[in-house]
């Protein structure tokens, strides 16, 4: 059993399950990854807590969900209150670096080049950090290299990249702190847009066809109305049975090779550090006529790959096949630290299923949406969706339109919406049971009956409003004080009488 206390956490940007060779897609070419499966735990059935960067980011480093810790759209900054994983491990003696992209500060895409309290300074590489590196005119040109023409005009080689930086920061953090007790963070952007990769890899696919799935020709006839104008706007063809997207497959395959630097240094520096890598959330392909991620829980866009190497402690070549989510990222790293959890935290440790795979570590994983951004509106602006999931049923509250539910087990493809059958109503009212009750218990903003009164709801039984209900406790903040009594809380929900 290791006895380690380091971590390297390793994630790319827009990369689902559906572009990573060892979970279907050999032919795209990601061997490190595929790789780091073999020596360890592939999580089949991971999910972000929000199919959007920022919010997904949230999660994953707060451990609390975007309606909890203020970043409900991009460009929305955590709450003042809110603690990082990064002030938790800091405040516990650990080494603490974060390299690459934030996008958690509230600003912009780039973020605002201003290390947040919690990582060292010396190696906070934003995307902000890197464009102040270049002159202007290179600024520019590093977001318009997005064809294989203009890579080749300009001469574009790997160290003019993003990817290839953080990685280069993320090696120089291993050789100087490879004994010390640490979490590093290194979280590419690749291969979100604008699609910079250099020879080979802009070349490597420009005669690939990518193969699409039955559901690029969805007719969207049972689907909520913001899904059916999301895909008329985007007037994507139905009839396609391929796609080519050399430039983003060609980062897709990038990214890897930046990845394997990194574990190679891991292996030389940290060989017994707990290494995880994931991605913040996928992208449709055309899947029912989508052209983005954003307000749809289709699996394209919330299932991402989650991979785990723990020396000495996971089994090599596993499969975990239960679901797990990003809100467990934090509660797991303080555990394997050999830390206390505290109240506020929303999800739980998975450490005991990286140990072993066939421990289940959540019966149900939930998912959310609110809006895409706040300086511009991605798709359809302020659309409020709640989602739960038990790793065969999903069941999406759209809370202006349609509600939605599926069957993965028969229909993998989420073709045939299920909200009205009478077969699955008893599966359907139990997952909205356990809708409302996490609702009520992460203390969501947004709750109000309405999340129970649907169309296909013929019995509502949810009560609303009550006394007030604190806020656990954060580990830093003093302890919560009652409204009712100023005294300190005994616990954190009060029955009315």
């Amino acid at each position: 059993m290791s006895n380690s206390r380091k971590i390297v956490f390793i994630m790319t940007d827009t990369q689902g399950t559906n572009v990573v060779g060892c979970y279907g897609r050999p032919e795209l070419n990601t061997p490190n990854i595929d790789n780091l499966a073999e020596q360890g735990i592939r999580f089949d059935r991971a999910y972000t807590a929000c199919p959007v960067c920022g919010p997904a980011r949230s999660a994953i480093f707060t451990g609390t969900y975007p309606h909890t810790n203020g970043s409900w759209g991009n460009d929305m900054d955590l709450g003042a209150n809110i603690k990082t994983v990064g002030q938790r491990l800091r405040d516990n003696g650990l080494q603490t670096a974060y390299i690459g992209k934030w996008h958690l500060d509230g600003t912009d895409y780039f973020g605002s080049g201003i290390c947040p309290d919690g990582w060292k300074d010396e190696y906070w590489f934003d995307m902000r950090r890197y464009l102040e590196e270049m002159p202007p005119e290179d600024r520019k040109l590093s977001r318009e290299l997005n064809t294989p023409e203009k890579i080749h005009k300009h001469n574009i080689a790997e160290d003019f990249t993003y990817g290839h930086k953080c990685s280069n920061r993320a090696i120089d953090f291993l050789s100087k702190y490879g004994d010390d007790d640490f979490i590093l963070v290194v979280s590419y952007d690749e291969p979100h847009g604008p699609f910079t990769c250099p020879p080979p890899y802009c070349d490597m696919f420009l005669d690939y066809e990518y193969p699409l799935g039955k559901n690029v020709a969805d007719t969207m006839e049972d689907k909520p109305a913001h899904q059916q104008e999301w895909a008329r706007a985007a007037n994507l063809p139905k009839d396609k049975k391929t796609l080519k997207r050399a430039m983003y497959f060609g980062c897709n395959s990038f990214v890897d090779y930046q990845i394997g630097r990194v574990l190679k240094a891991v292996d030389e520096y940290a060989s017994d550090a707990l290494v995880i890598y994931t991605s913040d959330h996928g992208t449709p392909l055309l899947s029912h006529g989508l052209n983005s991620k954003g307000p749809a829980m289709y699996d394209e866009t919330t299932r991402v790959p989650f991979i785990v190497r723990w020396p000495g402690s996971s089994p090599e070549k596993a499969v975990c096949s239960h679901p797990v989510s990003h809100i467990d990222v934090v509660p797991t790293i303080l555990d394997f630290m050999g830390m206390d959890s505290v109240d506020y935290l929303e999800g739980k440790s998975m450490l005991e299923t990286f140990r072993d795979p066939d421990k289940q570590p959540n019966d149900n994983i939930f998912i959310e949406f609110n809006r895409y951004e706040i300086d511009h509106d991605g798709w359809g602006g302020f659309q409020p969706i709640r989602c739960a999931f038990d790793g065969r049923h999903k069941l999406v509250i759209n809370l202006h339109y349609t509600d939605e539910l599926y069957d993965l087990q028969n229909d993998p493809e989420e073709m045939k919406n299920l909200i009205n059958s009478p077969e699955y109503a008893e599966v359907r009212d139990n997952l909205h049971q356990q809708l409302l009750e996490w609702i009520n218990r992460t203390r969501d903003p947004f709750r109000a009956p309405v999340w129970e009164r649907r169309q296909w709801k013929t019995n509502p039984k949810q009560r609303w409003g009550g006394p007030t209900r604190p806020r656990p406790d954060d580990g830093y903040l003093p302890r919560v004080l009652l409204y009712e009594t100023g005294l300190e809380i005994e616990k954190y929900t009060y029955d009315k009488n």
